[in-house]
């Protein structure tokens, strides 16, 4: 995946991490996605040697294609 029009230039997608190692994953804010057991491992690997503009790349493959309809 390739940022063409610089959109992941600012942060947004963003994500927590929980005590029982669940992730959820954050699109300016609001919850799209939750990850849990070996995909949550999976992704903390990916993220943990990542550059911003990277580790954005990766949460937005990750989220797929969630916005329906009207939304901005």
């Amino acid at each position: 995946m390739i940022d063409k029009r610089n959109v992941f230039d600012e942060e947004v997608f963003t994500y927590r991490l929980t005590k029982d190692n669940k992730v959820f994953l954050f699109w300016y804010n609001k919850h799209v996605k939750t990850l849990k057991g070996p995909e949550a491992q999976k992704f903390l690997r990916q993220i943990a040697g990542a550059e911003k503009t990277e580790q954005q790349l990766i949460m937005a493959k990750l989220t797929g294609n969630f916005k329906r309809g009207n939304e901005r």
